[in-house]
């Protein structure tokens, strides 16, 4: 599935991802490829990408935690997700 992360400055990231794992506002949960259509509201917590290989802008790669290879994660404050036809676009503060 494509993953989307976008912020008021700038595209944080975009590319191609096996699972992404979410602080929703009831409770943390993780979408995975051909996940049914969703739209919730993030809050306070830590975004968990994993993919089979991450390439990041130079000017945000800051931004992200390397896990393991296959593994990132980004703290964020309040956000919105939606997942539809395999992409999930969310809108990170």
């Amino acid at each position: 599935m494509i993953l989307e992360i976008v912020s008021p400055e700038a595209t944080l990231f975009k590319g191609e991802v096996t699972s992404v794992s979410l602080p929703g506002i009831d409770g943390s949960f993780q979408i995975l490829n051909n996940h049914a259509p969703i739209v919730s509201i993030l809050k306070q917590g830590t975004v968990k990408v994993t993919a089979t290989s991450f390439k990041f802008d130079k000017e945000v790669e800051n931004k992200f935690t390397k896990v393991n290879d296959q593994n990132y994660t980004l703290d964020i404050t309040s956000g919105t997700i939606e997942m539809k036809d395999n992409k999930v676009i969310v809108l990170a503060d």
